[in-house]
């Protein structure tokens, strides 16, 4: 039910409220608002761009467009900033801020008045941010993303951030391109403002709030820098009002079978891996049952159709033009459950039933006859390394190695990892398995490093892919047979910080296994001497992102109910 306030909702506290009305009108004044005009919807648009964040250079014309919406609507729209979070400006990663971006856009909401919020974001972890802090706050939430970038050309061929951006320099450490070709690929490689034109974290969110209801129909995929995308802004205003009205809170709409649906769609996109964790902590804020049993049913039950880089071929240009998401669930509806509601008060088969089934070219999007990989997107494994999980994206994998035994090459933190696995007397061959350890978010704030290079006396040699574990993520652009997000982390004694040189590992992605090949009385004496572990820089932040930062099986965030000490 609406409960339009308008901005004398939550009055500052001076002692007498009439005074604090008063007050606040005096103030509203300077905004052009009469008292008169000031119990309309308030929507609160939250900005995270800035010059650092460079994937949202698009986004001022993107939140005019939205102000232009709710004005339209009736409505009043109000500009706020929030943290920005530029994934590839942030030392040590931007996942160690993003709770920090979820607690902050939480705070905002709810101490600011407004009747209901626009989230606009896009850059990696700002979408997960976004979506925690509105579940947290419980006001009706619209979400829009920058969208993606456009292709570049570089000699004659397609690149686009960032899967080129991996493939280019795999090549350069093989030796095969000069410093010189390198430079002269970067100037092609993100040639627009807008998220990686691939299905990256970015546009994994993106594909994920849209089927969750967060986003309208058809928000997901149209690019940073169309017309459309600016369309989707207006639009999204006006759907923002209108939610106001309705009183549509995420506590409305947010059931144990929206997450499913997100789940099968995650597998039907070849989505990013860090979408697990995302998941993991939107659904726990909800109160929902979810688990990553869950999503590897899910998406262990659906074929990958959307052919973009890394698990097919293409960008995301091309899936919006074949119709974006609408037309991938479309072909997956019989997997989905239709009946589940979105912030606009339509259930997902009324917004499919507004959107025709049409034909797709293949290029973008594909049939389920002719699927990019028949057994899904990811697949959880446990085992003696991994108690509580790990995850591994099939797709992105070389299938010889999905099934997989070879001695561990240890790397006990980045530091020792950057300075060792080049050295020319690295006992190391392409059996190896490279083993990542003290890169979890207690240990150093879970940065994407688990897409370890291959050595480059190796890479010399061609190898192209090798086994890689670590408790770290990986970018959601990234590829290779890596295996990530191991839980409990070594920096806390999980079994992964009982690896040494040599010890036998054996992954079978498509048992679901992940062992160690050492007896549990060794394993247990192994573990007996291990020390806490942490290379996060000494700010307040850091310390209580080590106090309460929870492990990637639930979502890496913070627990706000346990104070002090660590229990995984």
């Amino acid at each position: 039910m609406s409960d339009i306030q308008g901005f004398f909702r939550g009055l500052t506290q001076y002692g007498d409220p009439g005074f604090s009305k008063f007050l606040r009108s005096v103030f509203l004044s300077t905004m052009g608002v009469s008292p008169k005009d000031s119990s309309g919807p308030v929507v609160g648009i939250a900005n995270t761009s800035s010059d650092y964040v460079t994937c949202h250079r698009e986004m001022p014309a993107l939140i005019e467009a939205i102000s232009r919406g709710v004005a339209k609507a009736g409505g009043q729209p109000v500009i706020f900033p929030t943290l920005s979070l530029p994934e590839i400006m942030t030392n040590p990663t931007s996942m160690y801020l993003r709770n920090l971006l979820a607690m902050e856009t939480e705070e905002a909401i709810t101490t600011q008045p407004m009747d209901a919020v626009v989230l606009v974001g896009g850059c990696d972890k700002t979408v997960p941010a976004q979506l925690m802090a509105a579940v947290s706050a419980n006001v009706p939430a619209i979400q829009v993303v920058a969208g993606p970038m456009i292709p570049g050309l570089w000699r004659g061929q397609r690149v686009g951030a960032c899967t080129d951006c991996r493939m280019i320099w795999r090549e350069h450490r093989a030796g095969a391109l000069t410093a010189e070709e390198v430079d002269d690929a970067s100037k092609q490689l993100a040639p627009t403002g807008g998220t990686c034109g691939v299905m990256g974290t970015a546009s994994t969110m993106a594909c994920l709030a849209e089927v969750l209801g967060f986003g309208i129909t058809g928000s997901a995929t149209a690019s940073a820098v169309s017309g459309r995308r600016r369309e989707i802004g207006e639009l999204s205003g006006l759907a923002a009002v209108k939610a106001a009205q309705d009183g549509i809170r995420p506590s409305d709409y947010l059931t144990r079978e929206s997450f499913l649906n997100a789940a099968t769609v995650l597998g039907a996109i070849g989505g990013s891996t860090n979408a697990v964790v995302h998941l993991m902590a939107i659904a726990r804020r909800a109160g929902v049952a979810f688990s990553l049993e869950d999503i590897d049913q899910r998406t262990s039950d659906v074929p990958v159709l959307v052919n973009t880089k890394p698990a097919g071929g293409n960008y995301m240009t091309d899936f919006d033009a074949d119709g974006g998401l609408p037309q991938l669930l479309h072909r997956i509806e019989r997997k989905l459950d239709l009946t589940q509601r979105s912030s606009t008060g339509e259930t997902l088969g009324e917004r499919l039933e507004n959107i025709p089934k049409k034909p797709v070219t293949g290029v973008g999007l594909v049939e389920p006859e002719t699927p990019v990989n028949a057994s899904g997107a990811i697949r959880v494994l446990r085992g003696n390394l991994a108690p509580q999980g790990a995850v591994i994206k099939t797709p992105a994998a070389t299938a010889s190695l999905l099934k997989h035994t070879g001695p561990a090459v240890v790397f006990h933190s980045l530091d020792d990892l950057n300075q060792r696995i080049d050295d020319e007397d690295l006992e190391v061959s392409a059996d190896s398995v490279l083993v990542l350890q003290n890169a979890g978010p207690v240990a150093a704030g879970m940065p994407e490093a688990g897409a370890l290079p291959i050595p480059k006396k190796l890479s010399r040699q061609g190898v192209s892919d090798m086994v890689r574990l670590s408790d770290a993520r990986m970018s959601g652009t990234a590829f290779g047979t890596v295996v990530l997000h191991i839980a409990p982390e070594a920096a806390i004694g999980g079994p992964l910080a009982a690896v040494r040189d040599g010890d036998l590992i054996t992954l079978d992605a498509e048992a679901g296994l992940l062992e160690l090949h050492v007896d549990d009385a060794t394993l247990a004496q192994r573990l007996s001497e291990h020390e806490t572990y942490s290379e996060l820089p000494e700010t307040r932040w850091s310390k209580i992102q080590r106090a309460l930062v929870g492990q990637a099986d639930t979502g890496c965030d913070i627990d706000a109910n346990r104070i002090g000490g660590h229990d995984g």
